[in-house]
């Protein structure tokens, strides 16, 4: 017998549920839209749609926030990639989400770029710039 799953691409989710990461109680309040599907503190989620809302998807592993992007129109999005399968999504930040996290997501490519500083300094001498 197949467990009747709601489908939250056409319904709202009234759902409260603990974080699996940080613990946290998550209630739908705050959130600013009909759907809650991250954690507002951590910005965590499960793995557990296939398509937005559809709650098919089996893997139920850990969606850890890697990084956040502008959608058209400047609406914020927070990227996620499961720890146990690798499948990425990109989920809205919701009404109540930590800015510090939104923050520390999307400076991170700054604060941890894919090369040495020190290279930036070398480039901008042989180009003749100095740097601050």
């Amino acid at each position: 017998m197949k467990k009747h799953r709601i489908d939250y691409r056409v319904n709202p989710c009234h759902e409260t549920f603990t974080c699996k990461v940080c613990g946290r109680l998550v209630t739908p309040e705050g959130a600013g839209s009909r759907h809650r599907n991250h954690c507002p503190n951590c910005l965590s989620s499960l793995h557990v749609d296939d398509t937005p809302g559809d709650r098919a998807a089996d893997c139920g592993g850990v969606m850890e926030p890697v990084a956040v992007w502008v959608r058209k129109g400047g609406e914020w999005a927070v990227i996620h990639r499961c720890r146990r399968c690798g499948a990425l999504s990109s989920n809205r930040v919701a009404g109540d989400d930590n800015p510090v996290q939104l923050l520390s997501l999307a400076a991170r490519p700054l604060a941890q770029p894919p090369f040495p500083l020190e290279l930036l300094e070398r480039m901008a001498d042989a180009m003749g710039y100095s740097l601050p």
